[in-house]
């Protein structure tokens, strides 16, 4: 009869080979359903039995809800990195100078370099052990939680192995994912991620596994460090290790001579636009190890290896129409609509065009030939026209001087590039827009889509922010495909938004150049919505971060008659228009600026932040001459203590602070 730690261990045995073929291989052997289910089996299994456990089983990559500060760890081998190029005449003097310091036969191994984060991975008796971030070369963050959701890294290897070893790579989101989750963000009314190196990134050093999960990182290995490697070259190591189980790319050349080099260069400089990630260069290293050590090192980088880096791509396509888009605050975006061009992994329909002295500069015409970039931007853009090869344009690109949508005449405020529709009452996508704004997750979090909207803002149930609050459970369920669930979801979701705090009320209102965390700032500040209100120029730009052109919105937002009656509207809802007694503690820190550093033994980081903030404190992110203190908890990192004490700036402890705000 088989024991339940059999069946445990086989049905781990068992996932851990479906997922190397499915995320490793791309080769699935079973559907995802059945996967799912057989995951789900031994979850129950592992939960009924939890003398088992084990930290590498296929059920820990989904992550779990616990978070905490992550801790620094030494790196056995420095994490160094590698010197670039952009030429092919610097390509040449790498390998003539290489050449010349060994003075004997040598082979170059070319890889792609992947544009994510760097990672590195131990591994005791063949089981992921630790996994850590660069950090400063010396020093990483722990993230072995993390590094256990992503499935492309085997939690345990097979075959022959050594007992003890490091392998490095990049953690990469794909580009597919890249789009999916800028679309979720943007829904959320959260900041979009510049690129996908951006995305994983900030993903991999989220503090809850769980979500890291959700966003399904990949992961490419290219190097081994140990005492006992079984190759002698770097190559051999590599294709070792694609049979113990890791994500080795395939596109590696071996080159014999800096021709076989430009070749490999010049191949993926086009095609790496068909690739499911990122990539922005290509990597050069010596393939006998032997050589490498006889190479060494300098101080910063490995004299055995360097990075050529690609050229930001650009494609040149034709601009066929010219349309301008209404923000939620009114400003007026020109946008380029072009013949599809595929660039950075995407197909490229539209680009930005920015504003209307961008059209002036370059002198755009309809039919022109222009040249798109997207540089690592999340939105592409236009940045040149090839005039040579004008023949049959039509008529020069101008701006609008009325709103495309409700036809106001347009206004540009002194001192700002964007032109502005005035309408806020009349004009629709401001309507809406504001609306959208007002119920995302960081302003209102009301549940509730663009489609939603769309709907009852073309069936008269919504005008503006204030009218959510005003719905009543007959007037929805009198639209299509309404029911008794959806329309008390929706009413149960709005009222619970009416307890919402002050600074997220403040976010959702809309005043122009307010976001999330000036809000927050004005909240802590003045405390109420009045007394912003009420305030001048003067007092605002006293405000930390507040400067002229902030301090002109809030004074002329409160100055328009319809904005005080939607916040009096509000207010008789219910919503929150004062900071509450709970958030300040105190002004023990009022006027300080202070900046935590390192890991804490009684506060996580957002704690600590929060009782700076509920003490009249204020955050701050890198050191200057106008930092108060630091804030400092174990390993600290090395160039902010420097920093600290070149500047001669205080360094508190944890129980420093703490008497401080006592």
């Amino acid at each position: 009869m088989t024991t339940a730690k059999e069946e445990i261990e086989s049905l781990r045995t068992e996932l851990e080979k479906h997922n190397y073929n499915y995320y490793v291989l791309s080769q699935p052997t079973i559907s995802d359903f059945e996967f799912d289910q057989k995951l789900k089996s031994l979850q129950q299994k592992e939960s009924a039995h939890p003398e088992y456990y084990d930290p590498n089983s296929p059920t820990q990559r989904v992550g779990n809800d616990i978070s905490k500060e992550f801790n620094q760890v030494q790196h056995k081998y420095p994490m160094l990195s590698l010197g670039n190029t952009y030429s092919e005449s610097e390509v040449t003097d790498f390998y003539e100078r290489v050449s010349k310091l060994l003075n004997e036969d040598f082979e170059i191994v070319a890889e792609l370099k992947f544009d994510g984060t760097s990672i590195s991975l131990t591994y005791e008796n063949g089981h992921l052990i630790l996994a850590a971030t660069r950090g400063d070369g010396e020093k990483g963050d722990d993230i072995t939680n993390n590094a256990r959701t992503i499935r492309s890294i085997p939690l345990n290897l097979h075959g022959q192995y050594p007992e003890l070893f490091e392998i490095r790579g990049e953690v990469l989101m794909p580009w597919k994912e890249f789009e999916r989750l800028n679309k979720e963000r943007e829904r959320q009314g959260d900041t979009l991620f510049a690129n996908p190196r951006n995305a994983a990134s900030g993903t991999i050093k989220l503090l809850n596994p769980a979500e890291v999960s959700h966003r399904k990182l990949d992961s490419y290995l290219y190097f081994l460090f140990g005492d006992k490697l079984p190759g002698k070259t770097h190559l051999e190591n590599l294709e070792y290790a694609r049979q113990w189980g890791f994500k080795i790319s395939e596109h590696i050349k071996l080159c014999k001579s800096v021709s076989d080099i430009f070749d490999f260069i010049r191949y993926w400089d086009k095609e790496r636009k068909n690739l499911p990630v990122a990539t922005d260069g290509i990597v050069l290293k010596v393939n006998s190890l032997k050589q490498q050590e006889k190479l060494g090192y300098t101080a910063k980088t490995p004299r055995w290896a360097i990075a050529y880096k690609f050229q930001a791509e650009r494609e040149c396509t034709k601009l066929k129409e010219v349309t301008f888009q209404v923000g939620r605050t009114g400003a007026i975006t020109p946008v380029a609509n072009l013949e599809p061009v595929q660039l950075a992994g995407t197909i490229v329909k539209r680009a930005s065009l920015y504003n209307a002295d961008n059209i002036d500069t370059f002198d755009f015409h309809i039919g022109d030939m222009v040249y798109v970039e997207k540089g690592g931007e999340i939105i592409p853009k236009v940045v040149g026209v090839d005039k040579n090869s004008r023949t049959n344009i039509g008529p020069k690109v101008s701006f609008l001087t009325q709103c495309p949508v409700c036809g106001t005449k347009l206004i540009r405020i002194p001192g700002e590039s964007a032109w502005y529709c005035p309408n806020i009452i009349g004009c629709p996508p401001q309507i809406k827009g504001k609306i959208e704004y007002f119920v995302s997750r960081k302003a209102m979090n009301i549940n509730i889509g663009e489609e939603t909207i769309e709907l009852l803002y073309n069936n008269g149930l919504l005008k503006n922010s204030a009218d959510l609050y005003d719905l009543k459970k007959e007037d929805l369920m009198r639209l299509d495909r309404w029911g008794e669930k959806s329309t008390q979801n929706l009413l149960d979701s709005i009222d619970a938004s009416k307890k919402m705090p002050f600074e997220n009320v403040l976010n959702a209102i809309s005043i122009r150049n307010v976001g999330v965390v000036m809000a927050k700032k004005l909240a802590k500040n003045l405390k109420n919505i009045d007394c912003i209100k009420n305030a001048t120029i003067e007092q605002l730009i006293s405000i930390p971060d507040v400067g002229d052109i902030i301090a002109r919105s809030i004074v002329d937002f409160f100055s328009v008659t319809d904005n005080i009656t939607l916040i009096d509207r509000l207010k008789v809802a219910g919503l929150q228009f004062e900071l509450s007694d709970s958030y300040i503690a105190s002004d023990k820190l009022m006027g300080k600026t202070i900046i935590i550093s390192g890991v804490f033994e009684r506060h996580s980081r957002d704690e600590l932040k929060t009782l700076i903030e509920k003490n009249g404190g204020v955050n701050v992110t890198s050191i200057s001459s106008k930092t108060d203190f630091v804030l400092a908890g174990a390993n600290m990192g090395p160039a902010k203590r420097e920093k600290a004490e070149k500047l001669n700036i205080s360094i508190i402890s944890e129980s420093d602070f703490e008497k401080m705000i006592s």
